[in-house]
């Protein structure tokens, strides 16, 4: 074999382990995710991502949608509830103080 056979060889397997390694990297993507918002199922999630790999990749898409649907405040209702809580407090100052005033 000449020289151009061997650095062929080397590019196939260079783009094999690459693309082999992009695949995993693709995969912990939604961990990722999972960790950074505190997610209380992200070891399940991680678990998951390896199967997906052994599933040609059918559920990835749903462990994309599982860690991005906790929010790390809100939980699963995806917004603070502090933040709804104090809006609908100052919806109801603002609905006594109309009708106290109309009054007057």
């Amino acid at each position: 074999m000449d020289f151009l056979s061997y650095f062929a060889l080397l590019i196939l397997i260079f783009v094999v382990l690459v693309l082999s390694y992009g695949m995993i990297a693709i995969h912990d993507i939604p961990y990722h995710m999972a960790v950074k918002r505190d997610h209380p199922h992200q070891d399940a999630i991680h678990a998951a991502g390896w199967i997906s790999l052994f599933t040609l990749h059918a559920i990835w898409p749903f462990l994309w949608i599982w860690a991005t649907a906790y929010h790390p405040v809100g939980g699963y209702a995806g917004k603070p509830r502090e933040k709804t809580d104090q809006a609908g407090a100052e919806e109801s100052d603002a609905n006594e103080s109309t009708s106290s005033s109309a009054k007057h």
